[in-house]
């Protein structure tokens, strides 16, 4: 735990809010790595489209007429919420949420975004260990020793497998502190790094970058550090590097979440989402001009990954982590600023 030096530079006044930057032509879809499991959600849409156009017309003038937004920002036709998953952030037609009929599945503890990979993971780990245990359980005695106990070692490894994809997705409620002036974890995970950095484009000034490993066993939602607004997001497709090297965050696919405080004094934040050797999916469904609460979701790595935080370095700043501190999204305070008032006063 650290306050801000004594040369640390004095709150400057604030040039109010900063205006949106285009949504970068790289980010066609939230999902910008695509993937597998991506392209078979998108090939089942397209005949469930088709059916409910042959098999239920009257749900999709339902749908129609309930639909918000004078635009279709996707690439296909939108019969129902369900058509928007993967181009959120391309904006146009949206639902509310009363006339959403899925909006129960933001309910249920496993990340709605990864829904489609966790039923394909636990279908080829789970499926096969009860078929296999089915056939060992009805032949096991003619089979012999040897691959009697190979045959339930299989078993235990699949069925393993498939605990770790249930444990991977899950999505468990977070108690965000409401205290003013806190910056929370963008990430669950373990404090790689604690670093001052001279002169950040996006802070515009001198910064604090925090880093955070998120291992297979960690949660992968990420959630925001601060109430604030979206001023841009920029992407860089790259490597999949161990996300502990150093250079992974460099070199490794990432994007960046660029972020400004809706209050005085309109602090600026860089969130960044890298990828790792294991986890290649980056997950991000904000626009340009959405609003976060702190704490609230707006995206996951798939996998195992690296998550950075620069918040600005200036008087008043205490980090409250260091190295090896193991942290938890959305509620665990990673550092405080003094409160300050519009004619450069502090106090609480």
């Amino acid at each position: 735990m650290s306050s801000a030096p004594a040369d640390a530079p004095a709150l400057q006044p604030p040039a109010g809010p900063l205006p949106l930057e285009p949504l970068d032509p790289k980010l066609t879809s939230i999902q910008p790595g695509g993937g597998v499991v991506c392209r078979l959600e998108l090939a089942w849409g397209r005949v469930r489209r088709c059916w409910l156009r042959t098999f239920r017309p009257g749900y999709v003038r339902k749908m129609a007429a309930l639909r918000k937004g004078d635009f279709n920002g996707c690439p296909h036709e939108v019969l129902d919420p369900r058509d928007l998953k993967f181009f959120r952030n391309q904006g146009g037609f949206y639902w509310e949420p009363r006339d959403d009929p899925f909006r129960w599945r933001d309910r249920i503890p496993f990340a709605r975004v990864g829904l489609a990979e966790l039923l394909v993971f636990t279908a080829l780990t789970f499926g096969p260990a009860a078929a296999l245990a089915a056939v060992l359980a009805t032949y096991g005695a003619d089979l012999g020793t040897p691959l009697l106990a190979a045959g339930w070692v299989l078993t235990a490894g699949l069925s393993v497998c498939g605990a770790l994809a249930v444990w991977f997705f899950r999505d468990p409620p977070r108690r965000v502190p409401t205290e003013p002036g806190l910056v929370v974890s963008p990430a669950d995970g373990t404090i790689t790094d604690v670093d001052e950095v001279p002169h950040d484009e996006f802070i515009g000034g001198p910064a604090v970058r925090i880093g955070i490993f998120l291992s297979i066993f960690s949660v992968h939602i990420n959630r925001a550090p601060v109430a604030g607004r979206v001023v841009g997001l920029r992407y860089q497709a790259g490597k999949f590097l161990n996300a502990l090297r150093p250079e992974s965050a460099r070199e490794n696919e990432q994007l960046a979440l660029r972020m400004q405080e809706t209050e005085y004094p309109y602090r600026r934040y860089v969130v960044r989402q890298i990828t790792g050797a294991i986890a290649r999916r980056i997950v991000c469904w904000l626009k340009p001009g959405d609003a976060l609460a702190r704490g609230e979701k707006f995206g996951m790595i798939k996998l195992g990954s690296r998550t950075e935080l620069v918040l600005p370095r200036e008087a008043g700043l205490t980090v409250r982590t260091r190295l090896g501190d193991k942290v938890r999204a959305g509620a665990t305070v990673l550092a405080e600023y003094a409160a300050v008032t519009p004619n450069g006063g502090g106090g609480h």
